[in-house]
Parts: C-alpha cells; structure tokens; sequence
C-alpha cells in the first residue's frame, strides 16, 4: 500500500507505531520497522546513555528506518534533540512544544520531522515551520491528548495543510485506518495497540486489562492542570480525578 506517508518515511505499510513513554523502547521500535510500519523509540523523560542503547537495540533488530520522539517540555529537549541527528534516525515526530528551535539542524541532517498537533492551527504553524508532516491526534488517544475527537480533527486539520496528514486517536484495526484514511488521512498512528503486542515489555497483567477494556472503561485525568491524560480506569486515577 503506497500513499505519501509512505513514501515520506520509507516505509511499506502507513502505520507509525506511537511514542508511549517509558513503554516503546528499541524493542517494540525495531520490531514494528522490521515488520514495514515505523518505529518510534519514545524519549520523554529519558537519559542520553538509554536512548543510545535504544537506539542501538533497535538498529540491531532492522536495517529499516526508525525514528525518535521527542517530548519538547522535556528538561532533556536539546539535549535529546542533538542526538536525533547524532544516531541518525530517519524521523523524529514531536509533542508538547514547537519544534522550531530544531528544525534547521534536524532538516540538515536529512531527518523527517512529524509534529503531533490537536488543531488545525498547530497543523498550519507545523507547515510553515518546514514540517515533512503531522500526526492529527484526536482526544479518544491514550496519554497525553487535545479536546477535539479524532473524526473532527483529522479532516480539519487536511483542509489546512497541503503536506501528509497521519490519523490518531482511538484507530486500533483496519476499520479505523479507513475511516482515518476517508478523512484525509494518508497514515495512522497507534500506541495502545502496539502495547498489547509479545513484543512489547509491558507486564502480561496490564496487556490483559487494557484487551479486555470497555469502550467505558477510560478516564482524563489531570485537566485542573493543563495536561489531560487519559487511562483506564482503576482507583488511583480516580482519585486523581478529584
């Protein structure tokens, strides 16, 4: 299946694996990449000899490209900026910040840049910035998430940009890759579903909880602060709700 998403990151198949922090490691990245998706090795909140190590654990499972996420609030952001183009990944895909103190450097090296945004807006402002593309994440995501849902924001956000839009938010099947794909969408993005996976290292308790989920059984957490997460549903989120 070709679109230019694939084409973009040298990819077989349009589907990035998506960046869970402290989850997607060069493991699952290395996997997903040797598999014809995209592989992302999640940095937020990481130390530099980790993401090397990473980095290298994955190059050992694929000759394929693999890519980065760097989480710009992160008080490690250029640091693990500056490794984007030391390790040489192919894409870096970012989120909570703007990019813009990066994107000469990482342009330079060849790295293709893919902000994640949760408005039309932030899509455009991506653009002009010089970004290859941007990942549409809807609110039905799991983590770190926008207000709008995946079904308004996917076709907005195609509307306001002329380069490759990539659907999140709530896609875990082919169902959801068309609907995402009949929006706009050129590529889907999933994190939930590659947490799942014998690949993944997550313990066996949590991959059977999160299978055996209701469409009910998520909560936002954290809106009081500013950064929504949601989750499933158990007591400490809701009492972290309160």
């Amino acid at each position: 299946m070709k679109t230019r998403i694939t084409e973009l990151l040298g990819i077989e198949y349009p589907v990035v694996q998506g960046a869970m922090a402290r989850i997607a490691d060069g493991g699952l990245a290395g996997a997903v990449s040797e598999a014809g998706g995209l592989g992302i090795i999640a940095c937020g909140g990481a130390r530099p000899e980790w993401i090397r190590d990473q980095v290298a654990r994955a190059r050992a499972l694929t000759s394929k490209p693999i890519g980065m996420n760097v989480m710009l609030m992160d008080p490690r952001a250029d640091e693990v900026a500056e490794l984007v183009v030391e390790l040489g990944v192919e894409v870096v895909t970012t989120g909570a910040g703007s990019p813009a103190n990066y994107m000469k450097a990482w342009k330079e090296a060849g790295v293709k840049v893919v902000p994640v945004v949760a408005s039309s807006a932030l899509a455009a402002r991506m653009e002009r910035l010089g970004a290859d593309a941007v990942v549409a994440e809807g609110t039905e995501a799991g983590g770190h998430i926008g207000e709008l849902t995946t079904m308004a924001l996917i076709p907005a956000v195609c509307e306001k940009v002329s380069i490759p839009v990539i659907g999140a938010g709530g896609i875990v099947d082919g169902r959801g890759m068309l609907a995402a794909f009949a929006l706009g969408a050129e590529g889907v993005q999933c994190g939930t579903r590659f947490l799942t996976v014998e690949e993944c290292g997550v313990h066996e308790a949590w991959k059977e909880k999160v299978l055996a989920a209701k469409d009910s059984d998520t909560i936002v957490t954290g809106r009081g602060t500013g950064h929504p997460v949601r989750g499933l549903k158990n007591k400490f989120a809701r009492e972290c709700r309160k």
